[in-house]
């Protein structure tokens, strides 16, 4: 599967611009803030519906514009496929396949896996547990749409569970309409819990021996998951906490609260690893997600990089390089210093600039200078 081109209109700083895309390695180039990381914000959200930063659409959409447009043509198996986004400021986004409209986010997922890697996914491993659940949900998002039913669902409960326990404040009588939202909490968050159980162990078989060879061999890496609450206690431990709950004015407890612990030699490196082993378990994580789309989906995804080999020294730099393989790529960069440093086959440059994107070069190879 590849993006074959898209269309911007009014996106971000984007006026108007189309974009035609190589099977191969497309780079995107241009100092700081001239719209780089804008086209694959867009390539993203027309493949998940969402931005990889959280944007809401009305922060997407250009300043002096009420809307913006986002053309797609994804290719399969030799059929083409044309997906239309439609971002108003004070309504919901409308999307389209091939001219016709969908109802749900889910019949636009899957039909394009993407994975993004930027510098500050460098950072989820010793960051906060929302970023790693976030990493984990939107992948299993594009992967399974159950997962993406039983999360939007479990995550409205959350939402209208914590304005009941607000409103119980002023009218304490309102407790006996609690347990209508404990028990679709525990049924929707169950089936979440199973789901993030699976993908643990999926990712596992496949990350050991990515971060063998990314560390030479010297560490090996196991991910587990830490669960808020058990799918057998979560009944008994939601009624448990209702006074809890009330005096807080807020859920304390279910999969919202999970977090995943990375384990290199039974030491978890989110508190006592080096940034090194940080980085090198977040490099392998990405790397996996990768083999998890090829093994799951059956197909190829295709690979946004945001400026993230500035980040990595030479060797994680090459590895990376090595490891993309005949997947489509898309990166962005300030210079082709990197590329020329590693010789890197590249098919299509294109310079970046207030806006503007130019193609420099096709089926270019560089050469060691």
């Amino acid at each position: 599967m590849i993006i074959k081109s898209i269309e911007l209109a009014s996106y971000r700083n984007y006026d108007f611009m189309t974009l035609q895309f190589d099977k191969g390695t497309n780079i995107l180039y241009g100092d700081n803030a001239q719209g780089k990381t804008n086209i694959l914000e867009a390539i993203y959200l027309s493949a998940t519906t969402k931005s990889h930063k959280g944007s809401k659409d009305r922060e997407i959409i250009k300043f002096d514009s009420e809307e913006a447009h986002i053309r797609t043509y994804i290719e399969k198996d030799g059929i083409e496929t044309k997906v239309d986004m439609h971002l108003r400021k004070n309504k919901s986004k409308g999307i389209a396949i091939d001219g016709q409209k969908i109802k749900k986010a889910a019949d636009l997922l899957g039909l394009c896996n993407v994975v993004f890697f930027s510098p500050e996914d460098l950072g989820i491993i010793k960051n906060g547990p929302a970023e790693r659940r976030r990493f984990v949900d939107m992948e299993l998002c594009q992967l399974d749409s159950f997962y993406l039913y039983n999360l939007n669902h479990y995550n409205k409960i959350v939402n209208q569970r914590n304005i009941l326990l607000k409103d119980m404040y002023m009218n304490p009588g309102l407790k006996d309409t609690l347990s209508i939202w404990d028990s679709q909490l525990v049924s929707f968050g169950s089936k979440i819990i199973e789901r993030r159980k699976i993908f643990v162990q999926q990712i596992n078989e496949i990350i050991y021996e990515i971060h063998k060879k990314l560390s030479g061999g010297k560490e090996e890496l196991k991910i587990e998951y830490e669960p808020d609450v058990s799918i057998e206690e979560f009944e008994r431990k939601i009624f448990q906490n209702q006074e809890r709950d009330i005096r807080s004015k807020m859920t304390t407890v279910g999969p919202h609260r999970d977090d995943f612990s990375f384990l290199v030699e039974n030491i978890d490196i989110r508190k006592y690893g080096s940034q090194g082993q940080q980085r090198t378990a977040a490099l392998s994580l990405k790397l996996s997600e990768i083999e998890l789309v090829k093994k799951i989906a059956k197909d190829s995804p295709v690979l946004l990089l945001d400026d993230v080999l500035s980040e990595l020294d030479s060797n994680r730099q090459n590895y990376l390089l090595n490891s993309i393989g005949d997947i489509q790529t898309i990166i962005t960069c300030t210079g082709l210093e990197e590329f020329v440093k590693n010789r890197f086959e590249i098919n299509k440059i294109y310079k970046v600039y207030n806006g503007m994107v130019t193609c420099v070069n096709e089926g270019l190879e560089m050469e060691e200078s």
